[in-house]
C-alpha cells in the first residue's frame, strides 16, 4: 500500500520547467532565449494581429451578414422524441404537457426563449401540448394521434389603416 507522502509521477512522465536567465552555462542565460532588444525581448508583448501600421488583414476583408441581438433561441422537439419519452414512462399519454414537464422528463435541457415542436418522426400517444410554436405537420400528426397543440406565440396583427 502506497503512502500519500510517497506518491510520485511515473519516471519520465513529467519535465521540470526551464529556468532562464541563470548564467551562460545554462544555455539560457543573458537574453534568456528572447534574442536581442526590440519589442519581443520585453515583457508585455501584444502584437498578434499587428502589421506594422499597415491596415490589418481582418480589417481589409469584406464584412457580410448581421447578428440580430434580439433573435429568439428555441428548444426544438421532434415528435419521435416525445413518443420515446412516453414509451420510457417519463411522460404520461393523454396528460397535459408543458415546457416544465419536458425539462423534467429530460426531453429538452432548458426552455431558452420557448419550445418549437417539429414534425419529424411519428407519435402514437395522445398528448395535450403547450408550446411556443409548432409546424403544421407536427400539429396534424399530434391531432391525428388524438392529442392537441396549444401555441402560445403572439401573432403580429397588422395595424389598421388610418382613415
Amino acid at each position: 500500500m502506497t503512502k500519500l507522502n510517497e506518491l510520485a509521477p511515473a519516471p519520465g512522465s513529467t519535465k521540470g520547467r526551464m529556468r532562464v536567465g541563470r548564467g551562460p552555462g545554462s544555455g539560457k542565460g543573458k537574453t534568456a532565449g528572447r534574442g536581442v532588444k526590440g519589442q519581443k525581448a520585453r515583457s508585455g508583448v501584444a502584437i498578434a494581429g499587428f502589421e506594422g501600421g499597415q491596415m490589418p488583414l481582418h480589417m481589409r476583408m469584406p464584412k457580410r451578414g448581421f447578428n440580430n441581438p434580439f433573435r429568439l433561441e428555441f428548444a426544438e422537439v421532434n415528435l419521435w422524441r416525445l413518443e420515446q419519452a412516453v414509451e420510457a414512462g417519463k411522460l404520461k399519454a393523454g396528460a397535459d404537457v408543458s415546457v416544465a414537464d419536458l425539462v423534467a422528463a429530460g426531453v429538452i435541457r432548458r426552455e431558452l426563449d420557448g419550445v418549437k415542436l417539429l414534425g419529424k418522426g411519428e407519435i402514437k400517444s395522445a398528448l395535450k401540448l403547450t408550446v411556443y410554436s409548432a409546424t403544421e405537420a407536427a400539429i396534424k400528426a399530434v391531432e391525428a394521434a388524438g392529442g392537441s397543440v396549444t401555441v402560445t406565440k403572439k401573432v403580429k396583427v397588422a395595424a389598421e389603416a388610418k382613415a
